[in-house]
């Protein structure tokens, strides 16, 4: 990985840079304490207090860059001293804080994603293998199927277990560190139960079957708790995007005819269409943040 996003460099300078932060990472980084694994599992290979160093390198580069910018700006504004001073602190320090805690939980955010990919995939990986397995295919041969697919992640995870039996492991083995690196728990699972029926000698095909009935079960189990949770949503829905703006709307005309309360009517219903799309935006994001993965 070269570049990260909001790190202003790409990542072999800013490590020289930020080596001086060194010790400062190392105590920073006991408050993440999940940090070392999100950086195993997303791939990054780093330690924790390097990551956290240079997430204090590019804070102090932005607060740097956008003090001194805001400063001069507000200065060529004839704002007083203080209050140009106060401004600049406070943009500087709000997006130093934040660059700071992206890059900090950027490795956690690649990790959900290689789950994500590894869990959306799955199901057709599993059907995939227990087809061939049915068919007589080899499991190895069966493996290096999955890792030509067009799996993701999972295809990506399948090919380094192919490379490791090519070098000599068992496939046991290999199967074994694959459930050991991987970071998607149902899938560690999953190999789990092939790795002990490999080793008991139990049939293959029979083991898939029965994780892909359970699989199946498993996600119609989510579907139907995901259409549960999606009644309280369209009812938060109604109320707040068509029945509190009308009656809204209509209680202030009335009450202003009675009262005779001036406003702006342009100035009134444009908030309301702001707080509508507002509103309607979050409500995508928790319907979409609810939806079942591999649906």
């Amino acid at each position: 990985m070269k570049r990260v996003p909001l790190v202003p460099f790409p990542l072999d300078k800013v490590e020289k840079f930020s080596s001086v932060f060194i010790g400062l990472g190392e105590m920073l980084s006991n408050f993440f304490p999940s940090l070392d694994w999100d950086l195993h599992h997303s791939g990054i290979d780093m330690a924790p207090r390097k990551w956290v160093s240079i997430a204090i390198f590019s804070a102090i580069f932005y607060f740097s860059m956008l003090f001194t910018i805001m400063l001069v700006i507000t200065r060529a504004a004839r704002i007083i001293i203080p209050q140009s001073v106060g401004v600049s602190l406070l943009v500087g320090f709000t997006i130093a804080g934040a660059s700071f805690l992206y890059i900090v939980m950027y490795p956690k955010l690649l990790a959900k994603k290689k789950i994500k990919s590894v869990d959306e995939n799955l199901p057709h990986a599993l059907h995939h293998l227990l087809i061939q397995i049915r068919s007589g295919v080899p499991l190895f041969n069966c493996m290096v199927s999955v890792a030509h697919g067009d799996y993701g992640q999972l295809g990506k995870q399948f090919e380094r277990s192919v490379d490791e039996i090519n070098t000599g492991k068992s496939e046991i083995e290999a199967i074994e560190e694959m459930a050991k690196d991987n970071p998607s728990l149902y899938f560690r699972r999953v190999l789990w139960q092939v790795a002990n029926a490999l080793k008991s000698g139990a049939d293959i095909g029979d083991t898939l079957k029965e994780i892909v009935e359970n699989l199946a079960m498993d996600q119609t189990l989510a579907i139907k708790k995901y259409g549960a949770q999606l009644n309280p949503i369209a009812m938060m829905y109604m109320v707040f995007c068509v029945i509190m703006p009308t009656l809204g709307i209509t209680f202030l005309l009335v009450l202003g005819s009675f009262i005779g309360l001036s406003f702006q009517v342009e100035f009134v219903l444009l908030a309301i269409l702001g707080f509508l799309v507002l509103f309607q935006f979050m409500l995508i994001g928790m319907i979409k943040s609810k939806r079942p993965v591999g649906i």
